[in-house]
């Protein structure tokens, strides 16, 4: 099974970076996980979207290809970044790689909330008729205080965490199999 990782923040220490990192290692043996260079787009605009650049090109196949789509969110302003957003711009225009492919959002923060709203609002994009992903339902994970949850090289150790996140990708791994047949 192969599982594309889109990740919404370029920050260098990126608590949502480590997080995809994390599961792309701790999943190996059951999917492959492929962390997609999202931070090499340009901005979207429609006057290239009939001859994009060819990083977007190779992005959007690599979307196209992947049985799953992993988003992992930080929240900025209650929202998502624009870097994503710019992302998912992309691939709503034209060959629309996004219909119909299953989708599971994650996301952490310094913050209480640990990116709720971000992914509340996420759901909304991907629910638009230019995306129509197939979002997984009834599996939130929203990881608050993550600062407190990883170690000093910055691997995320919180068992009860770990042990959540194990569930909820069990649970998307079974529901693409779903989706597949």
């Amino acid at each position: 099974m192969k599982i594309v990782a889109v990740v919404g923040s370029n920050r260098k220490e990126s608590f949502n970076k480590k997080l995809a990192v994390f599961m792309q290692n701790r999943y190996q043996t059951v999917t492959e996980i492929e962390i997609l260079p999202i931070e090499k787009l340009p901005m979207y605009n429609q006057d290239d979207e009939l001859t994009p650049p060819e990083i977007v090109t190779e992005i959007k196949k690599k979307v196209a290809e992947s049985d799953g789509v992993l988003f992992v969110t930080p929240e900025y302003n209650h929202s998502i970044p624009a870097f994503l957003k710019n992302a998912i711009d992309w691939f709503s225009r034209v060959d629309k790689v996004m219909v119909n492919k299953p989708v599971m959002i994650v996301g952490s923060s310094p913050g209480v909330l640990g990116t709720v709203r971000a992914q509340m609002h996420l759901r909304q994009i991907l629910n638009s008729p230019g995306i129509s992903a197939l979002t997984l339902p009834g599996n939130e994970v929203f990881i608050g205080a993550v600062q407190e949850k990883l170690d000093e090289s910055g691997e995320l150790v919180h068992e009860p965490t770990i042990q959540f996140i194990d569930t909820v990708m069990d649970n998307y791994i079974k529901w693409i199999k779903k989706q597949s047949l």
